[in-house]
């Protein structure tokens, strides 16, 4: 154990002499730290954000989290109890701007991220007391710290839309990092304990918005263990923090309370019949206790595989976090996504400053060092380890997707990179105190030598054009269209993420479309789901159609009188994968699918078939993409396009024919098209903002939107031709499939290629 109290090595004063040290720190730091320049440090970072700021929701988890937020729901397991009070509040309080209420969350994103920097700022402007000749010298190295961990490319792309939950838990890192510094430099003061035990109750409370905000606690043990751990043995001490935290951790009895109140999502439906099952299942995190709440907390669903049990080699798993390292300085300068020749100087150079400003730090106070290299390995190697993923995206984009990481997790590292900058930043200090000292060590010759400091600027500079969300559009247009795609009352099925929280966003925060029921064909595998359709669509609770959202285009008409399924619940939680061991024949009005001896159907694909049975007399049936589930089930040769969407006519389409539908050439896969349907939405109710001419599309896994735009207007301009339309009007589609087919390429990082079907 490091001996802080007692004398110790011999090193370097501020003013270069040498003396025993008898404390930790070379000197003991000002009693009122720089809050002042701390919040400036931070309202800077705000600045920026808000200038990059998303107009909007985003793809993702941005749709679902505003969603749920707003309407006081539960997203997807664990549930994020702390993050949806807290957004919802936030909402609250800046509904008086006029703000709407995605703009509103996004900069929930934004304000935690820059009060994180704020508080990174006096990390290491404390770490920086060490060897400056003054305190304000300290202050302008900390400044330059800020800079960088603010403009890390994550942590700015992170924090200008509300994506994930992690800048709420981001801040509580930033936070915790600081009183923990806080509590060691006035830990001889009457009621430094109040410190840790603000703590104690933070790495509680922020359980109930994701465990990584308790990523903190093994730095914070070895903090308090190379200073005075006999404090935490006392029994007063003790006894509170157990109650603090009993207190943090009970924030997720907001999960049964509010599943109990049925809303709209209602993901897990985490009811508890007692609150003593409620207890116990938060109290031992979903061991035991009511069920249903230990599956959320526990995320049961995602049958998450133990640590030991590795999904990629753990050399794999590094390597795609070396690679989002690398993205962090200087993401523009390349637009591969693998590690760039052009990219690797900054990466070196930023590895170098941080690594420079932990030496710094264990030259000038061996516990705060101890504490910054605990985190940081616990941030970066120790979380690579825990979190487990497969190979990532684009760095072995080569495998199965089965084998890879459906999109970039670099968002999971956020804090680490935020830390990274600020040793950075310290590094850079360093440096600029070690160039002045040479120089002869006056303040002028910190002032020649303060040109070295706009290396800070250099992410801020380089990582702009990739970080930016400003002005986009997508996500939000591509639900309307995906909603305004289909008549009154319509079954549309959907199959992931990317085709279902945008539209969940625009039916519950923007109130849009929600007479359709959005059916997520991957969530029929559980027991909630389906009842929840059932519920919804019920006559008493179905939504009804505004024809105002949609002026000339639909008809109004009468709801459905029946839900979607109709089947009873001890039925629904009998259903299961099956083999067929015979042909079986399904009977739709007016047509009819066999399916093979042999064939395996399972829980969600049976369940399809019943609520299409169930629901097509009275409900059309639309499809986001003829691919997944509609092929699946063979029904896709029964599909014709309606716009972005597939709708499911029950009809033999050889024979029917019905006036308005024209079928694509074979050589364009001969696709049926509602011709006087789709071309209305395509030129009179579709928006496409920021898509037809974007300069970046920075999420290459979301890329298959634009695609999706480029294979409609093609389809389309094919369809025109063969029903002998207007030649300008082709010409215009296949200018528009180009421009598409540039964005999904990457924006102006790709070329453009001859078009093909």
């Amino acid at each position: 154990m490091i001996d802080t109290d007692g004398p110790g090595e011999e090193r370097e004063t501020r003013q270069g002499e040498l003396r025993p040290e008898t404390s930790a720190a070379t000197e003991p730091p000002p009693a009122r730290p720089p809050w002042g320049a701390a919040a400036l440090a931070a309202f800077a970072a705000l600045t920026l954000y808000v200038l990059t700021l998303a107009p909007t929701t985003a793809f993702w988890d941005t749709s679902e989290y505003i969603a749920t937020a707003h309407i006081v729901g539960i997203p997807h397991p664990p549930g994020n109890a702390l993050f949806v009070f807290v957004a919802k509040v936030w909402s609250l309080l800046l509904a008086p701007t006029g703000l709407s209420v995605a703009v509103r969350i996004n900069l929930l994103a934004a304000a935690t991220s820059a009060a994180a920097t704020g508080l990174f700022y006096l990390v290491a402007w404390r770490a920086l007391l060490g060897f400056f000749p003054s305190e304000r010298l300290a202050r302008w190295g900390a400044g330059a710290s800020a800079l960088i961990g603010a403009t890390a490319f994550t942590v700015w792309n992170q924090s200008n839309v509300n994506e994930k939950v992690y800048t709420v838990s981001v801040l509580i890192i930033a936070l915790v990092s600081w009183l923990a510094v806080r509590w060691r430099d006035t830990r001889h003061s009457e009621g430094s304990e109040r410190l840790l035990l603000w703590i104690v109750f933070l790495l509680a409370l922020g359980s109930t918005n994701h465990l990584m905000s308790v990523l903190p606690g093994p730095a914070v043990a070895v903090l308090v263990l190379l200073s005075q751990p006999w404090r935490l043995l006392r029994p007063a001490f003790l006894g509170r923090a157990i109650l603090l935290v009993l207190l943090g951790l009970s924030f997720n009895f907001v999960l049964p309370v509010r599943a109990a109140q049925d809303p709209v999502v209602n993901e897990g439906d985490p009811v508890c019949a007692s609150v003593s099952g409620a207890a116990v299942a938060i109290y031992t995190h979903g061991r035991a206790g009511c069920p249903a709440l230990g599956a959320t907390l526990t995320r049961e669903q995602y049958q998450t595989p133990p640590v030991t049990q590795r999904k990629a080699p753990f050399s794999a798993q590094m390597g795609t976090w070396l690679q989002y390292f690398e993205w962090q300085w200087a993401r523009g300068l390349d637009p591969s996504e693998l590690p760039s020749p052009a990219r690797i100087p900054f990466t070196l150079l930023f590895t170098g400053l941080g690594l420079v400003g932990l030496v710094a730090a264990w030259r000038t106070d061996r516990v705060l060092f101890a504490y910054l290299a605990v985190l940081a390995s616990t941030l970066t190697v120790a979380l690579v380890f825990y979190l487990n993923f497969r190979h990532g995206y684009s760095l072995h984009a080569a495998l199965d997707q089965g084998q890879r990481e459906v999109r970039e997790r670099d968002y999971f590292f956020v804090a680490g990179f935020l830390l990274w900058g600020c040793l950075a930043g310290i590094g850079l200090a360093w440096t600029w105190h070690t160039v002045a000292k040479a120089l002869g060590g006056e303040g002028p010759r910190y002032r020649v030598a303060s040109p070295i400091l706009a290396v800070a600027l250099i992410p801020l500079a380089l990582n702009w054009s990739w970080a930016s969300r400003s002005g986009d559009y997508a996500a939000r247009d591509w639900a309307y269209d995906l909603l305004m795609s289909v008549e009154p009352y319509a079954v549309l099925f959907t199959n992931g993420d990317n085709d279902t929280f945008p539209l969940w966003y625009l039916q519950e925060v923007e109130g849009i479309r929600q007479d359709v029921t959005v059916v997520v064909g991957q969530y029929l595998y559980t027991s909630w789901y389906p009842r929840q359709l059932q519920e919804l669509t019920l006559l008493e609770n179905q939504r009804r159609f505004d024809p105002a959202l949609a002026p000339g285009l639909y008809a109004d008409r009468a709801p459905p009188r029946g839900p979607v399924l109709r089947l009873s619940e001890d039925v629904l939680d009998r259903v299961g994968t099956v083999r067929l061991p015979d042909d079986m024949t399904v009977a739709f009005p007016k047509l009819a699918v066999t399916y093979p001896s042999g064939m395996v159907l399972d829980r969600a694909q049976q369940l399809a078939i019943r609520m299409i049975n169930d629901a097509v007399l009275e409900r059309p049936i639309y499809f986001s993409s003829s691919a997944g589930i509609m092929r699946d089930l063979g029904l896709d040769r029964w599909g014709v396009r309606h716009g972005l969407t597939t709708k499911l006519e029950i009809r033999n389409l050889d024979t029917d024919l019905h006036e308005g539908l024209v079928r694509g050439s074979p050589e364009y896969g001969g696709v049926w098209f509602d011709l006087d349907h789709s071309m209305r939405l395509y030129d009179e109710v579709y928006e496409f903002r920021g898509l037809r001419d974007r300069p970046i599309w920075q999420d290459r896994s979301t890329s298959m939107m634009p695609w999706q735009y480029y294979l409609l207007a093609l389809l389309l301009s094919n369809a025109v031709t063969v029903d002998g339309g207007d030649t300008a009007v082709v010409e215009r589609l296949l200018d528009d499939s180009a421009a598409f087919q540039l964005v999904a390429q990457g924006g102006a990082r790709g070329r453009p290629a001859e078009i093909e079907p």
